[in-house]
């Protein structure tokens, strides 16, 4: 793949993780060398997809943990990418300042250190969230937000009282690497920490690499759905929420309607269209900066009438929409206009393509009868 015919060498951090499994298996896929990082490589309950992987290219799994400074070197040592998609989980912080906010702040920082050190390591891609674009007050009218958007960080944390909690849309769906019981559940949220922690964290890699001259590119997904080579376990809050309306499964449901009321809209995103966006991104030399990766902006209510289209052979639970909460149309629109603009292009643009994945999920998972 490059010079001499050494392999390209990619790390992605936090490898047993949902979106990282996704990434690992096309990165191998393409002819990457790959090495990725979890807090306990022998914890099989977590990792055995990762061994699976290992037949599908050369795939190192190595020891590391966010918050110990120097952790990331081996892994970081000699690679061509690093994939940042590895996040602090804490569903249930009573101290989100101490408990989210700075180890999210620190864990960057210390792989941006194991890069600046490594001295081969061509760019870094930071998954970040839609988290940090849509938490700020909104007014009115039907509002377009992109890469400029930044979510409010002083009017969050100055309104904790009520605004502290938000929709916890990008980080069930992306980042989780175990499931937990939802704090405030009656509307599926978690602490609002969440959002700032992603902010902040983006910008402070931004600024170290700008200080040591590292080539550094954001991703902010939207909500994530689609098959996975990781435990089913790590992708049942989004495939279940994205299924409530067949299954009626009225906690999963308020999860969702939970992301329209904290969103504006219903924004969807396939995790192989978010994984090749990340590749994209960090083989296009001309890629800088952030870029949101969103296929569809849609509603509650738009997909309940999709899928009664789509799939007559379940009935609709359209009770659940009367709970209240919901849209009739989005007011906000996540764009991905600078992303198709410099040539990326999505595979799956549509609901119908989107939920044929999805529904073969619920299929195999049982949520779904065949």
């Amino acid at each position: 793949m490059s010079g001499g015919g050494r392999k390209k060498t990619a790390c992605v951090t936090g490898g047993n993780g949902y979106i990282a499994s996704v990434l690992i298996k096309m990165l191998l896929e393409k002819g990457y060398a790959v090495k990725t990082t979890v807090r306990n490589p022998d914890d099989m309950a977590k990792n055995s997809h990762l061994k699976d992987l290992q037949a599908v290219g050369p795939l190192t799994v190595l020891r590391a943990d966010l918050l110990e400074e120097g952790s990331f070197d081996e892994a970081v040592a000699g690679s061509d990418y690093v994939f940042q998609v590895a996040a602090p989980v804490n569903l249930h912080s009573k101290n989100p300042e101490k408990e989210l906010i700075e180890p999210a702040v620190r864990g960057i920082l210390n792989v941006m250190r194991s890069c600046a050190k490594a001295g081969t390591v061509k760019r870094v891609i930071l998954t970040s969230s839609s988290a940090a674009v849509t938490g700020r007050p909104l007014q009115g009218g039907v509002h377009v937000l992109d890469e400029k958007s930044w979510t409010d960080v002083e009017y969050l944390t100055a309104n904790k009282s009520s605004h502290w909690v938000i929709v916890t849309h990008n980080y069930i769906v992306t980042h989780l690497n175990v499931l937990s019981p939802f704090a405030d559940d009656e509307h599926g949220t978690m602490p609002q920490g969440y959002g700032v922690s992603k902010v902040l964290a983006e910008k402070e890699a931004c600024r170290f690499a700008e200080e040591h001259g590292i080539s550094l590119v954001s991703v902010c997904p939207v909500v994530t759905v689609g098959a996975a080579p990781a435990p089913a376990t790590k992708m049942d809050t989004s495939l279940h929420a994205s299924l409530s309306l067949l299954s009626g499964d009225q906690a999963a449901f308020r999860v969702l309607r939970g992301i329209e009321m904290g969103t504006g809209c219903m924004p969807l995103v396939h995790a192989a269209d978010l994984c090749r966006a990340q590749m994209f991104v960090a083989e296009e030399d001309a890629a800088a900066g952030r870029y949101i990766c969103c296929s569809v902006n849609t509603t509650i209510v738009e997909i309940a009438r999709f899928l009664a289209d789509k799939y007559p052979q379940y009935t609709v639970k359209t009770n659940l929409l009367s709970s209240g909460g919901v849209l009739e149309k989005p007011r906000v629109s996540l764009s991905s206009a600078r992303l198709l603009s410099e040539g990326f292009k999505f595979k799956y643009e549509t609901l119908d393509e989107i939920y044929d994945d999805v529904v073969e999920q619920g299929k195999a998972q049982g949520i779904l009868p065949n």
